[in-house]
C-alpha cells in the first residue's frame, strides 16, 4: 500500500551524513524511488538538534526545510528516536519510509513489519532489505492467520470492487457466448437442408417429366411404324 507520494520521516543524523557525503536529499530521493516524495520530520527531532549545539547547525538548517509531521510529544519532547518509533506505532499504518543513521533506531524500526529503512553509505542513499519482522508477517498475511484491521477494511473493499467487475466481466461473457453459441451459419445449415431438397426434386421431376413424354413420343412413333408395315404386309 506504499504510494505516490512516498512518504519519508528524517531525523538529524541522516541529514549530517547527506551533508558530509555532498547529497542533495530533494535531488535524489525522487530519482532513487522514481516518483513524487514528501520529506517530513517531527517537531521532536527539529529540537534534538537545537540542544546538541552548533555542531549540527548544518543538519538542523536542512530538517527544517520540510514538512513537520505532528507528533503526540508537543508539550513534553522526547528523543527523535522514541519520536519517530511512535510515529509508526505497530503496523507503520500512514506507510512512512524512514531514513536515519541511528543504529539504536534501525533496530528498533526492523522490529516493526512493514518499514522500510533509508540510510548513506559511501555518498550513496541505500534502501535495506525487508527485515525479518516484515517477511514473518508478509508469509502471515499470506497464510491468513494475521490480517489487521485497517487491512481487513482495504481487502473487503478490494473484494467489492473486484466484485463488481467480475460480475460485469461474467455478464459481458455471457452476452458474447448469447452471440456465439447460436452459431448463426449452422442455424442457416440447418434451414438449408430442411428447404434445400424441394428446388432439387421439382428440376429432376420437370426433366423426368421431359423423358417420359419422349419416351411416349417415340412409343407413339414405334406404334405408328408397327402399324405401317402391318398395312403393307396384308
Amino acid at each position: 500500500s506504499f504510494r505516490e507520494p512516498y512518504q519519508i520521516l528524517l531525523d538529524g543524523t541522516f541529514c549530517q551524513a547527506a551533508l558530509k557525503n555532498k547529497i542533495q536529499i530533494k535531488e535524489q530521493m525522487p530519482k532513487y524511488l522514481m516518483g513524487e516524495v514528501q520529506l517530513c520530520t517531527t517537531s521532536c527531532a527539529l529540537k534534538e538538534l537545537e540542544t546538541l549545539g552548533k555542531e549540527l547547525y548544518g543538519a538542523k538548517i536542512i530538517l527544517q526545510r520540510f514538512q513537520v509531521r505532528r507528533c503526540p510529544h508537543l508539550k513534553s519532547p522526547v528523543p527523535a528516536s522514541e519520536c519517530l518509533l511512535s510515529m509508526l506505532e505497530e503496523n507503520n499504518p500512514h506507510h512512512y519510509f524512514v531514513a536515519t543513521q541511528d543504529h539504536p533506531l534501525t533496530t528498533g524500526l526492523k522490529a516493526i513489519p512493514g518499514v522500510p529503512l533509508f540510510y548513506i553509505i559511501l555518498n550513496t542513499i541505500v534502501l535495506d532489505k525487508p527485515s525479518q519482522a516484515s517477511l514473518d508477517h508478509v508469509q502471515a498475511v499470506q497464510l491468513g492467520e494475521l490480517v489487521s484491521p485497517a487491512q481487513q477494511r482495504s481487502i473487503c473493499s478490494l473484494k467489492e470492487e473486484q466484485g463488481i467487475g467480475q460480475k460485469d466481466g461474467e455478464q459481458r461473457k455471457k452476452r458474447k457466448r448469447k452471440q456465439s453459441n447460436p452459431n448463426p451459419l449452422s442455424c442457416l445449415k440447418k434451414k438449408k437442408k430442411k428447404g434445400v431438397p424441394t428446388p432439387p426434386l421439382k428440376k429432376p421431376e420437370e426433366g423426368a417429366k421431359r423423358k417420359r413424354s419422349r419416351h411416349k413420343k417415340r412409343r407413339t412413333e414405334g406404334g405408328d411404324m408397327e402399324a405401317a408395315p402391318a398395312a403393307t404386309s396384308t
